[in-house]
């Protein structure tokens, strides 16, 4: 690398092989680096994280504490939006992305660094949505991405060379074995791929799940929890077992996580399109936002008009693949989050649900703007309906069947 091109640069950094191994390669370079690790609510020493990359010759470790802001600015919209990608992944490590990068442009502004770096692979789609965000926030940054770079993955062609490296340079490896599997963890999820989950037909082992309890040994009491929203975002969780009321949102995620958690909610094994344009296998967990999610579902459907939610649905998968695919910060993205936002106006109510080995149960729900009428629907009030023009309504509705059936037919008797 040309050392021309020297200066500070501020490194993702969690502690691990890869990224210790770029930090002290950086250095090489001639860069100062200053270590960035964000705390999305990820099981982490933070500490210890710390020490090793002022060791390895950090300048500065700067940490800060985005949860909140990733819960209310991030997770909060993707719950208004139904946010689950392919019908099934509720983008966990996605979310997470743009709300890291900002924190990360933020530094780099402070430290006044030319430069960020990163250790995601030339084949994933964290490389994607890392750049794309950090582009988006300070458009004379520049990205230093080595597993892309011929001087870098030429020089590491694996975890081997990586591991040599380590020693050679004094690098401390983990004094634990290293799962055969890599993982990504916040407070929305914990995802789980490669390794030994590259074979789609490999059932994952038991001990992989550290968010949640298998369903088949969760409690044998049902959950019973009261999810109140305004404006389609959740404002207070109230949990009938032990009687505690989570109004803070942060608390009220963590909480919904807890409950999850234990009763074995929010698993997923898929196999999902990466943007780049190959197939991955995934294994998620996901127990807070899957509870909120069923909520939010069933109380948009009692509150909004039927044609306002059909254009609403064809914006939620938008939302789902923009986000996907790393274009948070986009102006397409930034257009369909004000008009789903838009559609939440009167999506307030409390949802009442019991969570049972692996299940979410919907058992009630109540808005002061439900569309829902009583008297127009009972079987057993006419109200303002009159049954007679039902009859109309279905011949208009029949006229085009029976105008295709008798156009085929004619065409089948020539």
């Amino acid at each position: 690398m040309d050392k021309s091109r020297s200066g500070r640069v501020i490194l993702a950094y969690s502690g691990g092989l890869d990224t210790s191994c770029i930090l002290v390669w950086l250095l090489e370079q001639g860069y100062e680096v200053v270590a960035f690790l964000a705390d999305v609510g990820q099981d982490e020493n933070f500490e210890e994280a710390k020490k090793k990359a002022q060791k390895l010759g950090a300048i500065k470790m700067v940490v800060p504490d985005v949860r909140k802001e990733f819960v209310e600015e991030f997770i909060w919209p993707s719950i208004q939006a139904n946010g689950v990608y392919e019908d099934r992944y509720p983008m966990g490590t996605a979310l997470a992305r743009p709300c890291i990068a900002r924190a990360m442009i933020k530094v780099a502004k402070e430290e006044g660094a030319k430069y960020i770096s990163h250790g995601a692979t030339g084949k994933g789609n964290d490389q994607i949505r890392f750049e794309l965000s950090a582009y988006a926030l300070h458009s004379g940054i520049e990205v230093i991405s080595p597993w892309r770079l011929p001087e870098f993955y030429n020089r590491f062609a694996g975890r081997n060379d990586l591991f040599q490296y380590a020693k050679e340079k004094g690098i401390p490896l983990p004094v634990t074995p290293k799962s055969p599997w890599s993982m990504d963890a916040n407070l929305m999820h914990i995802s789980y791929e490669s390794g030994i989950l590259e074979d789609p037909m490999t059932q994952a082992p038991e001990d992989l799940y550290q968010m949640t309890t298998d369903p088949l040994t969760a409690p044998d009491k049902p959950t019973i929890l009261d999810i109140e929203f305004k404006n389609g975002t959740p404002v207070s969780v109230y949990n009938h077992e032990d009687k505690t009321k989570k109004t803070d949102a942060l608390d009220l995620f963590l909480h919904c996580n807890e409950i999850g958690g234990k009763n074995g909610i929010g698993r997923i094994d898929i196999v999902e399109n990466r943007f780049i344009g190959m197939k991955s296998r995934g294994i998620y967990e996901t127990p807070g936002g899957e509870i909120l999610l069923a909520a939010h579902i069933d109380l948009e459907v009692f509150t909004l008009d039927r044609e306002v939610r059909k254009i609403k649905r064809d914006l939620d998968a938008k939302f789902a693949e923009q986000v996907y695919r790393g274009f948070w910060f986009s102006p397409e993205c930034e257009f369909t989050r004000d008009c789903i936002s838009s559609s939440q106006k009167y999506v307030d109510g409390t949802v009442t649900l019991k969570i049972y080995k692996g299940h979410v149960y919907i058992l009630g729900r109540k808005s002061p703007y439900s569309l829902y009428n009583e008297e127009l629907v009972s079987m057993n009030v006419q109200g303002d309906y009159d049954p007679i023009d039902a009859g109309g309504f279905i011949k208009i509705n029949a006229l085009r069947l029976r105008e295709y059936q008798r156009l085929r037919t004619e065409s089948d008797k020539q």
